[in-house]
């Protein structure tokens, strides 16, 4: 029986893919006991040969999905899972050798706990420089949290968590939840389709929190995420941004089109400072001071992230499109 089934998107990143099943070969679950599905986005470089040298080792499938975007790699992957327990995972993480047996087991326990979400430990590939350092050490009051980088680590005490802090590194979910809410929303759109880019598993945490689900943080549920040179610049940090201007213009635009509500800017800064200081309710005080407060490479990045959202509610006004996509009931 497959009690588990891995799934991981890649795309160009062989080597770091090779990493990532080379941590998997080492879990204490029983090899028969779980599936590895990598759903190559359209690669070029040697990722089939990568995933052919785990055949003898893992219980795993190589598929190929020529459409561009990660949700369109996350459902190909569901389409192809065995089992009802969905393990998603970046092709740049190296998993705890507890990691499988410590999700089944949460799952498991509670029937009502529908996500499972542990440590994401950053892999750093040099010594960060020190805003970086600053950031990720700014401790929040469920521990550190550093939402650019996907890294978080809330301590070694089991515990139930908010949704939003399970990350698409490390997103451990029951399958009819995602069939439930209609699929994952468009993600990690190659740069020149950004305007077709949604909120990701965010959609999905909604969905899951609007419904009074449990969601599970184990300390061994974990994993350690690898952060390249190239993340830790300022220029990531602004791109990083930028794009998460672009999903959260997209959550707009859909609750708009739902509820008929008037997106203000005040609402615009709630949702960055939510998403950004790990916060889920600030008042209006809170959100002026951190404002206030922000360093000039704080409200450079800042500027990064409105610049996003005013680009997607730009095309969204011009492009019929664009407007239809926003739009869709679900993109399964």
């Amino acid at each position: 029986m497959i009690n588990l089934s891995v799934i991981i998107p890649t795309r160009n990143r062989s080597e770091l893919l090779d990493a990532t099943l080379k941590s998997i070969t080492r879990q204490t679950m029983d090899k028969l006991l779980f599936e590895v599905i990598i759903v190559d986005n359209g690669s070029s470089d040697n990722t089939q040969e990568i995933v052919n040298n785990y055949k003898d080792i893992l219980n795993i499938k190589y598929l190929y999905e020529i459409k561009p975007g990660l949700h369109e790699g996350r459902h190909a992957g569901l389409r192809n899972a065995t089992s009802d327990i969905l393990v998603y995972a970046d092709d740049d993480i190296e998993a705890f050798p507890e990691w499988l047996e410590t999700i089944y087991n949460v799952f498991q326990k509670d029937k009502n706990i529908v996500l499972v979400g542990g440590k994401n430990l950053p892999k750093f590939e040099f010594n960060p420089p020190f805003w970086i350092q600053e950031m990720w050490n700014n401790r929040n009051e469920l521990g550190y949290l550093l939402a650019d980088l996907s890294i978080l680590d809330f301590g070694d005490t089991e515990k139930e968590i908010s949704p939003y802090f399970v990350f698409g590194c490390n997103f451990s979910i029951r399958k009819q939840i995602v069939l439930d809410a209609g699929g994952f929303h468009p993600d990690g759109m190659p740069f020149e389709l950004i305007r077709f880019r949604g909120d990701g598993e965010t959609y999905i945490s909604k969905y899951i929190e609007n419904n009074n689900l449990k969601t599970f943080y184990h300390p061994l549920a974990s994993i350690y995420h690898w952060v390249s040179s190239e993340r830790m610049t300022e220029e990531y940090f602004c791109k990083r941004r930028y794009i998460q201007g672009v999903s959260d213009a997209f959550t707009f635009l859909r609750s708009q089109h739902k509820e008929k509500t008037i997106i203000k800017h005040e609402s615009k800064v709630k949702l960055f400072l939510k998403i950004f200081f790990g916060s889920k309710q600030l008042d209006e005080i809170g959100q002026i001071q951190k404002l206030i407060n922000m360093t000039e490479r704080e409200k450079k990045f800042n500027n990064s992230y409105q610049m996003g959202f005013d680009y997607l509610m730009k095309s969204y006004k011009y492009d019929v499109e664009v407007k239809n996509w926003v739009h869709k009931d679900n993109y399964l």
